[in-house]
């Protein structure tokens, strides 16, 4: 018998239900599902010390179980004395039970270490279904050695679904656990 992950049977178990009975779904084919998690680190001061994208390699790997990549500057600003292809960033894409893992992970280790958690912003949606929210310190993944630590540096990390709403992708990750923060102003 092979592992699965917890968060990927809760998909077919609860949620696939929960949303075919809100959104009344003919097929279970309609009910939206997580395709990847992309999370991005963007490293600016890259481009005077070439260390920090190697730091900044080592510690995504570490947080997402998976090997991280250098993102590349596409065009030269001199401002910021920038070259075509100098490293400025790291990304890593995850899927499948890998993605599973880290968002189980996500919801249960590292977001209820944040300080002064209320929730996370609802309006990260971009019209498609799809879902970024901000991290602004690494420190808050448990994979991570505070004192090992060079630099605090934030990520975004994008949720890509199927849905072919932002209310549909909202239902979907709040039946997945993200904790949204709870609107009483309305």
């Amino acid at each position: 018998m092979t592992y699965v992950p917890r968060l990927k049977n809760q998909y077919k178990e609860q949620v696939i239900p929960a949303l075919k009975e809100k959104f009344a779904y003919k097929s279970t084919m309609q009910v939206p599902k997580l395709m990847k998690i992309a999370i991005n680190q963007g490293v600016g001061a890259a481009t005077t010390d070439k260390k920090l994208i190697d730091y900044a390699i080592n510690e995504l790997t570490q947080i997402t179980g998976q090997q991280a990549v250098p993102a590349k500057s596409k065009k030269d600003i001199s401002n910021f004395k920038l070259r075509k292809g100098m490293p400025v960033g790291v990304r890593v894409t995850l899927r499948d039970n890998r993605m599973f893992e880290f968002l189980d992970r996500l919801i249960a280790v590292a977001l209820p270490r944040i300080r002064d958690f209320k929730g996370i912003n609802d309006k990260g949606f971009d019209g498609r279904g799809n879902y970024t929210l901000g991290v602004s310190e690494q420190i808050i993944f448990p994979e991570i050695n505070i004192d090992k630590i060079n630099k605090i540096m934030g990520m975004d990390i994008t949720f890509v679904t199927t849905a072919k709403t932002d209310v549909e992708a909202l239902e979907l990750l709040k039946q997945f656990g993200l904790p949204f923060q709870k609107n009483n102003t309305k």
